[in-house]
């Protein structure tokens, strides 16, 4: 897709860039960086046109996140959370959700999927507490929301049942727990409240909602989400080959090598492998970025592409991290110095390895399925 607000981020994109080190630094985007890439258009880009936004197709907003990614792995995480506004929006009353956009296209969330809170049920919503880690961009988020797990002292014979709580920002304590060894930028803190009161128009069930807007974008929010983790993945690792190219177009020459770093047999064997590795994880992801998007586009998305879905998100991360190591390796002892930004990628690769949706046990569940058991957790 192309377009003024396409245009307007990719503008940003060598700003994004060379600030690298302040946004690593700072462990969040810069504010001054918020609100320019907020007056480019990044949150309206999947709000609803209804309502101002862009509502872009999903194979555009994955590329733009990769691209994103690309220039800083921080910022592409970051804005990946704060796009995907609408789609949890999205999930709460179509009053409340329209109530949420009153104001412009331009709301961002932030919160966390893991049901670290508890919350009752009380005359007119709930009562929850709770304290929630991993909630990038919290800073600069409009509203923050927590899982929770909803029960009813009343009726203990009810199985509990979890509900995120919406609430705006300035409601929550932010705890200063970002200190990590890689997306720093994220500032991914810790969120907490205690004895609140949330209006039940203002809590949603975040896997099993349904949607209050019937249009494709607003149909498969979970699959969007793992497939946009791939295109953060994958736009690191990009960056990654891309600057140790330069590197070694600038006439590196390793300690103790007859030779420069680009005309070594052994360097240009692990930068052809590192490429096409990234060509194969950029098809298949772009290949089940299409048949999603056809498929939400029909309608319905079949229990078969959901699992799917989450096979590919944790492959796409797999080998994005294996390409990163590469050129981290191939780097040589440079490599390992913080004014490096093949340091920087192996960091933050690393670290979003570790997100929950492309463990193992995704692998494992595609197995299980090929061999005829559908019981395998598949968002």
């Amino acid at each position: 897709m192309t377009g003024p607000t396409i245009t307007a981020i990719r503008d940003l994109l060598p700003d994004i860039q060379q600030r690298s080190p302040e946004i690593e630094n700072s462990r969040r985007i810069p504010p001054d960086l918020v609100a320019s890439l907020k007056a480019a258009g990044i949150f309206r880009l999947m709000a609803p046109k209804s309502l101002g936004g862009d509502e872009i197709d999903f194979p555009s907003s994955a590329q733009i996140l990769s691209e994103l990614a690309k220039a800083d792995g921080a910022v592409g995480w970051s804005l990946m959370i704060g796009c995907e506004t609408p789609q949890l929006l999205a999930l709460l009353p179509e009053q409340t959700f329209e109530q949420l956009y009153a104001d412009g296209p331009d709301v961002t969330v932030g919160g966390a999927f893991a049901p670290k809170g508890v919350a009752k049920p009380v005359e007119g919503g709930f009562e929850a507490s709770g304290q929630w880690g991993f909630a990038s961009g919290c800073e600069h988020a409009d509203y923050l929301f927590g899982n929770c797990v909803v029960t009813d002292p009343e009726a203990p014979e009810q199985p509990p049942e979890l509900r995120c709580m919406l609430m705006p920002r300035a409601e929550w304590q932010i705890l200063d727990t970002w200190h990590t060894s890689g997306l720093r930028g994220t500032g991914s803190h810790d969120i907490t409240i205690d004895k609140a009161f949330i209006p039940a128009e203002h809590s949603f069930d975040l896997f099993g909602g349904t949607p209050c807007i019937d249009r494709p974008l607003f149909r498969a929010p979970i699959q969007q989400f793992a497939l946009h983790i791939g295109a953060v993945a994958l736009g690191i690792a990009e960056g990654a080959l891309e600057e140790l190219t330069a590197f070694a177009i600038a006439g590196k020459t390793r300690l103790y090598a007859r030779s420069a770093m680009a005309d070594g047999e052994l360097f240009q064997y692990r930068l052809g492998h590192a490429e096409a590795d990234t060509q194969a994880a950029r098809a298949l992801l772009e290949s089940r970025v299409a048949e999603l998007w056809q498929q939400a586009q029909a309608g319905s998305i079949s229990p078969d592409l959901q699992m799917r879905v989450m096979q590919t998100e944790a492959w796409v991360v797999e080998i994005s991290a294996r390409v990163v190591d590469a050129c981290y390796t191939a780097g040589g002892g440079s490599a390992i110095y913080e004014a490096s930004p093949l340091q920087r990628r192996l960091r933050d690769i690393h670290t979003l390895t570790q997100h929950a949706s492309a463990q193992e046990g995704v692998f494992a569940n595609a197995g299980a399925k090929l061999l005829g058991d559908d019981t395998g957790f598949g968002l």
